[in-house]
This record gives structure tokens, sequence and C-alpha cells, in this order.
């Protein structure tokens, strides 16, 4: 057994192939590992009703509020050409007992498949079919339901109902267009609300909710260009005001791979400023599972590659780490395994602080349903287990020098899928990168979710009649799709609005309020740019959500207008917008220093703050003089000039 120092190998890996973290990387480093990705972008609809019953949409539930609970079980059942599919036989080895919890509310006979489903909700059909049009992708002539699988349990039927409604479509980047493969329409499945050893808990409140994906080719070499398209589809959405915003509304899969690896798709991608650490993180642990396979190969070849183990006494071993004794005192079983020439390679880097053994201990946690900490390895970054106790395993295993040993821990009905996916997973190791789906975390690291459904998993809904598209329909929906995005970009440009308030305006599609409080009250559009950019941004972010709707804002302009104030005081009014959401303008005044005040008194005041001036540093020029007297006289001028003039008035 050899002597590994476990920190140090993973900081030689980690250079060996070569990782930059993502502020450093430049477009060299991405081409160098071959990174390419695509997206897979879905955004709710703002329906009233779900897809394909008439149950109402948009309304959710609290995880202890529930009228009934159904429990499920996983059984693979083989295909027409006589195969299981991987995710199937994946989800049987769980054992999971699938729990829904569904409020009366919410639900109906048809969310778990014991009524056939309604002919599709023809909202939905026309809000998908205008976001289609406005994304540039060719319509389809007939809208054909299919069934795609779904076996993680998170839709009871084990199908999802979706249709592809356009193909063939483009959105610009800065620098480039990238291509649309499609968009479909279909049912959002369950929200999941625990998934802790043999049992995953489900509510139903959101499934069966009308979901738009937009899907992409993998056009994208590098993380930003991934985030920038993200981005520009969420706006796309959002335009057309046809769709769900908030928490859980939008969401975002990508698919990574990197030179010789293989497509990941990568889940859970809750926000698109996650993205880049996300793509960048990914492509790199493909790429240092590439080097581990590498220095496997040179090693051993896989058909004389075999893995031995054995159980292990606790009363001949010394353990002090909690989770081992705590499972001892359950009555648990403690197994060692060995791992022919795998020294070195557990502690390899595969992504920033996870080595390589991560890999067996997120698949122990998703296919063994062991919670972690479930294992512990003879490389391991923290001391858990003592050398002496790896040194005795080893021993006893007959293990080689450049062997490496797991330490795992289980339910003796939890031993045998364990052991099958620890070696199921080293086996996986001469192959380079498993397909598999995985799961994406804040910090931009990935984890085992499921391994990659099959190519062939949708096939036609027999409950489901064709529906035609006719060319007098599709032309009246045309009428309904506002600019593009490009041209939204290009008039904030024109406008002179700074760049970094396009995507708060963008994200939360303010661009329409713009320009209306533009070209009906004549409202400078650069300042309305900032206003809400910025000022609006700064409030939202401060108070966590707009207390009033965001039109009352073009209300705010209006009564300025119809008062003959000056827009001056409109940050101040939109901050008492907040803290007095029910107020009416007149109140909201009355709660400010304003008053009102001819020119003349505006240089009266500005004359007196002039007398009463007293610099506080013996360097004060004509600028600082300028600002204090005009910020002097802010609180009661606002409203009555523009500080333009104000700054005329004091240029004496």
């Amino acid at each position: 057994m050899q002597t590994i120092n476990p920190q140090k190998n993973y900081e030689a890996s980690r250079a060996a192939i070569g990782y930059v973290d993502r502020k450093d990387a430049t477009q060299a480093d991405y081409d160098r590992i071959g990174f390419m990705s695509g997206l897979e972008v879905h955004q709710q609809l703002a329906t009233k009703e779900k897809l394909f019953c008439r149950c109402p949409a948009g309304i959710f539930q609290k995880p202890d509020q529930f009228d009934a609970e159904l429990l499920r079980h996983m059984r693979p059942t083989l295909s027409e050409m006589g195969e299981y599919d991987g995710t199937a036989l994946m989800e049987f080895k769980t054992r999971k007992n699938i729990i829904y919890r569904i409020a009366h509310r919410t639900a109906c006979t048809y969310e778990v498949d014991d009524t056939p489903p309604f002919p599709i909700n023809p909202e939905a059909l026309r809000y998908a079919l205008e976001i289609t049009l406005a994304s540039k992708l060719k319509v389809v002539g007939e809208v054909h339901i299919t069934r795609k699988q779904y076996l993680d349990g998170s839709i009871p039927t084990g199908f999802q109902r979706t249709a592809i409604l356009g193909i063939d479509g483009e959105i610009p980047l800065r620098h480039k267009k990238v291509r649309l493969i499609q968009l479909s329409v279909e049912e959002d499945a369950c929200r999941e609300v625990s998934d802790i050893g043999h049992t995953r808990i489900y509510r139903t409140d959101r499934l069966g909710m009308p979901l738009i994906e937009t899907v992409t080719y993998p056009d994208m070499v590098n993380p930003d260009e991934v985030e920038e398209a993200g981005n520009v589809i969420r706006f796309l959405n959002r335009s057309t005001g046809r769709v769900r915003t908030g928490i859980g509304a939008g969401r975002q899969d990508v698919n990574v791979s990197c030179k010789g690896g293989t497509r990941i798709e990568v889940k859970g991608v809750a926000h698109t400023k996650w993205i880049p650490e996300v793509t960048h993180v990914e492509c790199f642990r493909q790429w240092a599972l590439l080097a581990i396979r590498e220095q496997l190969k040179s090693r051993i070849q896989k058909e004389d590659w075999k893995m031995n183990y054995m159980e292990l006494n606790p009363k001949e071993f010394h353990f002090y780490f909690d989770p081992i004794t705590d499972a001892i005192k359950r009555g648990e079983k403690v197994y060692a395994v060995n791992l022919p020439q795998f020294a070195g390679l557990l502690s390899h880097f595969t992504q920033p602080g996870h080595p390589f053994y991560c890999e067996f201990a997120e698949r122990l946690k998703v296919i063994a349903c062991l919670e972690r900490p479930n294992m512990a390895t003879s490389e391991d970054l923290e001391d858990v287990v003592s050398r002496s106790v790896f040194e005795k395993a080893a021993q006893a295993l007959n293990a080689g020098d450049n062997d490496a040993q797991i330490i795992f821990w289980a339910a003796d009905d939890d031993v045998k899928t364990a052991l099958e996916t620890i070696e199921e997973r080293a086996l996986m190791a001469f192959d380079g990168v498993p397909q598999e789906t995985r799961k994406a975390l804040p910090d931009g690291t990935t984890i085992f979710e499921r391994v990659l459904p099959g190519a062939d998993r949708m096939y036609p809904d027999t409950d489901s009649a064709p529906i035609p598209l006719t060319n007098d329909y599709i032309e009246s929906l045309k009428k309904n799709i506002p600019e593009s995005i490009a041209d939204r970009y290009a008039q904030l440009d024109q406008w002179g609005v700074p760049a970094d308030c396009y995507k708060y305006i963008l994200t939360y599609n303010y661009y329409p309020l713009i320009k209306r409080i533009t070209e009906e009250l004549g409202v400078c559009p650069k300042y309305l740019g900032t206003f809400f950019g910025q000022r609006l941004k700064h409030l939202h972010g401060q108070y966590g959500k707009l207390p009033f709707y965001a039109d009352r804002i073009y209300d705010l302009f209006d009564f300025l207008h119809v008062e003959g104030l000056d827009n001056s005081i409109a940050p101040d009014l939109l901050k008492l917008m907040f803290e007095h959401p029910t107020a009416d303008f007149g109140e909201l005044i009355s709660l400010t220093p304003h008053r009102t005040m001819s020119k003349e008194e505006i240089k009266e005041s500005l004359d007196a703050a002039s007398v009463a001036f007293k610099p506080r540093r013996k360097r004060t020029n004509a600028e600082d003089m300028r600002n204090y007297l005009l910020g002097s006289v802010r609180p009661q001028a606002a409203g009555n000039a523009a500080f333009t003039e104000l700054a005329t008035a004091n240029n004496r």
C-alpha cells in the first residue's frame, strides 16, 4: 500500500490537467479542452389552467398542506424492442417509496392517470405559439402530442405529454447567432419535497402546469456565451408577457461536453448567473476524468480488472468517525472494497473541492440510498478513518501497492446494491466520462443525479388527436409578436441608456413601459432607462419585491406631467411608493419636503446657502461648492425645476 499525500496529489493533478479558475480562463483555455455547450430553457406559461386538465395553474401548497398521499414504486418494463431503459433500471435499484402529496384544489384524477387527458389548453397553445413565432422558428403544420418518459417519479404516470411547435430558429448574441433546434410545449413535473434514504416525496401542485422548452444547438464555445444565450431566451420569453416569473417559473438545463468527452446534462440551474461557473467546472470535470482514464489504462486493461471486498468486524478495527460508529450502533454492516491499480486516482482532482472519490459517494447516495457521508477512502482529504485501519484492511484484502481502498457502511439490504454501484463506477473510469444527468449546486459544482435517459424515450400519445394549425390562425398570432430582443438592445443603445441597465430592464420586461412613457408623456428615454435600471433596481433589491404593479410608474410620471412638476422629484416619490404602496400621489407629495418654488425663490435659496457655506477642507474647489449648494436646496426645489436649471441658476 503506497503512502500517498491526498492533498498534494489533489493539487498536483489539478495542475496537471491545466485547470484554471473561471476568472482567469481565456478562450484559448476553452479551445484547448474543446468546450461545447447547449441549453434547454424551460419557462412556465401564465395560463389560468393546467395543460391537459382544468385544474387551476399557479396555486402552490406548502409542504405540510395536503389532503391525501399516494404511494407508488418504480418497476421497469420491456420496450417494444425488448430492451430496458437504463434510467428505469437505475431507479428500480433504489427501491424508492415515491410519495405524492395531493391538494384537492390543484389536482384531479388526471394527475394519477385515472382519467384521459382533456384537449390541450387552447390558451397555453396560443401563448406557446406566439413565443415560437417570436423565436423565429418554423411553425409545424400539425401539432402531435407525444409521451416522453420521466422515470424518476416526478410525474406519476411515468411520462410527460409534450408537443413540438417549432423547429430551426435562431437567437442573436452580441457577436454571433445561436441556432435553435426546437420549441415544445409540455406539462411541468412535481415539486420535490425531500429525498432521504428510500423515500422520495413530491407535491403535485405544479404538476401539469403548461411549460415551454427552448432547445439550442451546442453552438456556445465559452461559459459567457452560454449565459448570454440563456438571458436572451429568457428576455424573449418575457417580452411576450405570456410567461410566469419568480422562483421556479424559469429553469435551465445545460448540456456540456469537452473534446473526447460526452454530452452531460446538468439540471436544476435555477439562475442564469450560475451558468458560467457550472459550465466551466463541468467541462474541466470531464477533462479530468479523461486524464484519470489514461492513467488507469496505462496500468491495467479493463477486462483484467477485478474488484474484491470483505465485511469488516467492527470489534477488530478502531473507528472514530461518528457516522461509522453511529451506523454500527444501528446494526449496519461495514465493508472494505479493494480497487486494483487505483492508487493516486481517488484523490485526483475533478472539481474544486471534489476529488474523484466523490463520484463514488454521489452514486451511493442516489442508487444505494446511503445518505452522505456514506464512505471513506484510503486517500481522503480529511482524516475520517486512520491509516492503520486502511493498512489492516488492505492486508486482509491482499491489496497490491498500487491499489486503493473504500470503506462504506450500509443496512444489510443495501449492501449488494452498494457493492454493485462501486464496481460499476470503477469500471466506468476505464471509459472516461459516463453518460449521466447531474444536478447543479450554487457554487458551480455538480453532483450525480441519474443515468442519462435513452435517446428513444418519446412515442405518440394515443389519447390525443393531432391539432392542425391553419395559416389564418398563425397570421392572427403574428399581430401579438413584440419587437425582437436585438431591436430592443438597439433601441436602448440609441436612447443612450447605460449598458448596465439592460439586463434588469429586459429581465422584468420594462422596455414596453419605458417606450410608452416616452411616447405618451414625452419623458427622456435615457433618463427613464437609468430610472428603471438603477433606481428601481436598487429599491427592488432593497425591499425584495415591487409592492405595486409596475404600470403605476406610468401613473407617477403622468401625475408629474399633469401637475406641472419636474421629474427630478420622481426618485423621492418612487421610494415612498415602496414604503406606502396604497397611498395616492398627492399623499406621497405631502410626505416630501417639497414646496412650490419659483426660479427666483430657488435663486434666493442658493444665495443663502452660498453665504452659509463653510468649507470642510482646505482644497475645496468651485465644483465642490456647486455640488454642496445644489444638494442643500434639492429637498425643497425638487419637482420645481430640473437640476440642469438649478445648475444654471448657480453659475453666476
